[in-house]
């Protein structure tokens, strides 16, 4: 099998797309392809989409490779449009179309700013050399794919966010959700939220939010990486947090699994077995079955609360990873209709 393809942040595309259209707008010319020096010292090269220069201003645009890895913004156009600006005045960043705005405190910009990063902008700056001009990004079709990321939830509107600390995609690493689970978490403390819920889905979600009453933006959309939320909220706690999620799902975190993805953990039956030690005749058919829902109704037959003993070991495992951070924890486990089959904690 062949090793994975590395790609390109926005970040990246960003600060090159800057660089060929600042050069344009010196010289007339537009560098093709145009390279750029990453944080971690790569020169990548970069194939120039888009080349236009009237007006007093240029704009390249670089279409966006994320090698291969699943990226909701690969293939998309980013656009960098320079402009002079006034004498002393810097680097001075817009949201072009499908750029957001930033709308609530507690990310690394402030209210009103572009969803520029500031790793971005640093890289930017940096290529163009202490020029006094306005860099106007924009990516086409960036406010419907933004749609499909965490920007609404986390008051970012208008479109996606210029994204990237490396300028490199990782396949597979998904550590823009990462990034995301840690900017949801922010926001909510910035507004004050004493209560987060860590979903696994959108059922277990809403489950959550009907059980405690708790605003969309102290839901994080956690999905698969449990170890994120908790070891984000390790530094930066909020005082109470639930853990909501389906039984297989929390099967896997009550066996100490951190990452819930199938292809990185599994359902151990043995482990879900060990749970109902006080029905041996219950755990030797749950040991042998097919799935964690299939388990969940053997042991409900019974009458055993398998799922209260699932949610009672994923919340030892959550406290456990929390390491003593003043975060109050409960777990709710349900069925796939959203029925709630376990809980533990306050």
């Amino acid at each position: 099998m062949s090793e994975l393809r590395y790609g390109w942040t926005t970040g990246a595309c960003a600060t090159a797309a800057t660089k060929a259209a600042h050069t344009a707008l010196l010289t007339g010319e537009f560098p093709d392809p145009v390279e750029i020096v990453l944080p971690r010292g790569q020169r990548p090269a970069f194939a120039l989409a888009v080349e236009e220069l009237a007006d007093g201003a240029a704009t390249a645009g670089i279409v966006k490779d994320a090698g291969d890895d699943p990226d909701v913004t690969h293939g998309a156009l980013v656009r960098s449009t320079v402009r002079p600006g006034p004498p002393g005045s810097g680097v001075v960043f817009r949201a072009g179309p499908g750029v957001g705005t930033v709308t609530k405190p507690g990310l690394p910009l402030d209210v009103g700013e572009p969803a520029i990063n500031p790793v971005p902008r640093a890289m930017m700056r940096e290529v163009l050399g202490g020029a006094d001009v306005v860099v106007e990004i924009s990516v086409d079709g960036g406010e419907e794919l933004a749609r499909r990321t965490w920007n609404p939830r986390l008051g970012i509107l208008g479109g996606l966010s210029i994204l990237g600390t490396t300028g490199v995609v990782v396949p597979y690493s998904c550590s823009a959700w990462i990034d995301s689970i840690r900017r949801g978490i922010d926001v909510a403390r910035a507004a004050g939220y004493a209560h987060v819920a860590g979903a696994t889905g959108s059922t277990s979600e809403r489950v959550a939010a009907e059980l405690y009453g708790l605003p969309e933006d102290a839901l994080l959309d956690m999905g698969d990486f449990a170890g994120a939320v908790l070891k984000y909220l390790r530094r930066h706690p909020v005082p109470r947090l639930t853990i909501a999620g389906g039984i297989g799902k929390l099967a896997k975190l009550a066996d100490g699994h951190l990452d819930l993805h199938s292809k990185r953990s599994q359902v151990d039956f043995a482990a879900l077995a060990s749970l109902l030690r006080d029905a041996p005749d219950v755990a030797e058919r749950v040991r042998g079955a097919n799935t964690a829902l299939d388990a969940l109704r053997i042991s409900q037959a019974a009458g055993q609360p398998l799922g209260d003993l699932v949610a009672a070991r994923a919340r030892d495992v959550a406290l456990h990873t929390l390491r003593g951070a003043p975060v109050a924890v409960d777990v709710v486990v349900i069925d796939r209709a959203g029925a709630v089959v376990g809980r533990a904690g306050p």
